[in-house]
């Protein structure tokens, strides 16, 4: 079969045709001399429209993250996250290899958080415990399913933080989704997170970028800190230029990816092999599992029909949408699982 449905990642879309000129028209300058105009105007654009002081464009998610955490810590400092969360679970360990601090881990709900789960997990201030410092959210999860803070909850765990003096970090890699789900508007999110990472090649497709929000005083610090990982990029407009177009372009076509997440999930409703939670589907990524049948098998039985998902556990699979699946596509997974799991 030629057809191909791509769900196994929001990270696979191709820059569209507009996406490839405007990257070709970029005026560009070198990026480690300050000199890049598209990158300049763009952290300055992403920065106000989060409402954060400053911005720094970075190759990954990963990069962003990572510096957040470098500047937010001190060597034998402790970091509280979801035990599903990406910093955790995606980053090769690199807080303790970049920054020398630990992370502890907590469990949440499908990745979100409690205060008062937070508050448990906080060090008492002895010379031999870990200094807890920051607390690190994503908003929308990963491992979670595509869950989602709401505004009162990102406030509560701000407060929280300010009672302990501590930070918070926001991993949004996929935070345009989380913002349509939970109707905030995105200038809210510089008022709970000290730091906050932000992804352009998820679902908004542009092919590589992310950035790192924070005050001029942490950013200033952080550019060195991307010098010396090798983050350092010259002409590197042409990324940023297709970042800006995603933004402007693809940010509200995230709401159909929304919602052909859920018409999969009534689909997998109905199915008799198949085991899904309504609830858990905010955003664009669904997770569900199978029953009576390896996890791989399920996964061949798709790939036959030209249907692409990746193992998410033992028994979970994992569906992402983005704005390549079409309304035909969704047509046809739909009725490719009620013929293979009724």
């Amino acid at each position: 079969m030629n057809r191909k449905i791509d769900l196994r990642s929001d990270t696979v879309t191709k820059p569209t045709a507009k996406m490839r000129k405007i990257m070709a028209e970029a005026e560009v300058g070198d990026d480690v001399f300050r000199e890049d105009p598209t990158i300049n105007a763009f952290e300055h654009k992403i920065a106000d429209m989060f409402g954060f002081e400053a911005g720094l464009f970075v190759p990954s998610g990963t990069m962003g993250n990572q510096l957040a955490l470098h500047m937010l810590t001190q060597p034998g400092d402790e970091i509280i996250c979801d035990y599903t969360s990406h910093i955790f679970n995606y980053e090769s360990a690199a807080a303790g290899f970049l920054s020398g601090v630990q992370l502890r881990t907590i469990n949440g709900r499908f990745g979100i958080m409690e205060p008062s789960d937070i508050e448990k997990a906080i060090r008492p201030c002895n010379d031999w415990d870990p200094h807890t410092s920051v607390i690190a959210l994503e908003n929308s999860t990963n491992k979670g399913g595509g869950s989602c803070y709401c505004k009162k909850e990102l406030m509560d765990i701000r407060n929280l933080a300010d009672e302990y003096h501590l930070s918070v970090h926001l991993d949004g890699a996929r935070i345009w989704n989380a913002a349509l789900a939970t109707v905030t508007e995105l200038s809210y999110y510089g008022s709970v997170a000290d730091t906050m990472s932000i992804c352009f090649s998820k679902g908004l497709g542009a092919p590589v970028g992310s950035m790192l929000l924070g005050d001029q005083d942490l950013i200033t610090p952080a550019r060195r800190v991307r010098k010396m990982l090798g983050g350092g990029m010259r002409q590197a407009g042409i990324l940023a230029a297709a970042a800006d177009y995603a933004v402007d372009n693809h940010f509200q076509l995230l709401r159909e990816d929304h919602k052909r997440a859920r018409s999969l999930g009534k689909t997998i409703m109905q199915c008799s092999k198949l085991v899904i939670d309504m609830n858990s589907i905010r955003t664009n990524i669904l997770l569900f599992d199978v029953k009576d049948i390896p996890v791989n098998d399920a996964l061949k039985m798709l790939e036959k029909e030209g249907i692409l998902m990746v193992p998410f556990g033992p028994h979970t699979i994992r569906a992402v949408f983005h704005f390549e699946i079409t309304d035909d596509d969704m047509n046809h997974v739909n009725s490719v699982f009620r013929h293979l799991f009724i």
